[in-house]
């Protein structure tokens, strides 16, 4: 007799089995709960400061980076388009030093017949104020000078930038060597 089951009484109907229907109820809930998580996680990540001031990091970098490589770069035979992209790379100041002294900067470099090359061999933001829209950056530049006739030479130097913001984005707005070590 212990192994017999209960009888139900006669007249009520059986349950059917609802095992489906709280699997698929169970699941519902679950992915909800993960959707509603996934989105908490795609909305703070996508409106963290911490990743605004890595982009724009990473914005200075990129035009400071290409900036010193611009201004660093020139050749005799296309004089034109290549101070024209130093003026592009550049604004304030340093902007108006090469648009006023562009005229005898042609000539010299014209007589000279120099190829002016630049790699840039490391570089890093050292402070960046995204309320002023002002960067300072340190870079290590490689320049290689090749006149008309003679072997190309090369030098590294350090050079410490200065960028602003613009609405064309950032540009230089100052450019020297960085001071030797230990001054």
């Amino acid at each position: 007799m212990a192994d017999e089951k209960p009888r139900r009484p006669a007249g009520i109907p059986r349950r059917p089995d609802d095992t489906p229907r709280r699997t698929a109820t169970a699941l519902l809930v679950l992915a909800a709960l993960f959707a509603a998580w996934a989105g908490r996680s795609w909305y703070s990540a996508a409106h963290d400061d911490a990743r605004a001031y890595s982009r724009a990091r990473d914005d200075v970098l990129e035009a400071g980076e290409q900036g010193v490589q611009n201004l660093n770069t020139l050749d005799y035979r296309s004089l034109g388009p290549g101070l024209k992209t130093w003026q592009d790379s550049t604004t304030g100041d340093l902007h108006r030093q090469i648009t006023q002294g562009r005229p005898a900067f042609e000539q010299q470099v014209a007589k000279a017949r120099t190829v002016t090359r630049a790699r840039i061999l490391d570089v890093a933001v050292a402070e960046l104020d995204e309320r002023s829209g002002k960067a300072r950056m340190l870079v290590a530049v490689e320049i290689t000078v090749t006149p008309p006739d003679g072997d190309p030479a090369t030098r590294q130097s350090r050079l410490v930038g200065e960028l602003t913001r613009t609405s064309g984005g950032w540009k230089l707005s100052r450019l020297g060597q960085a001071p030797a070590e230990g001054t």
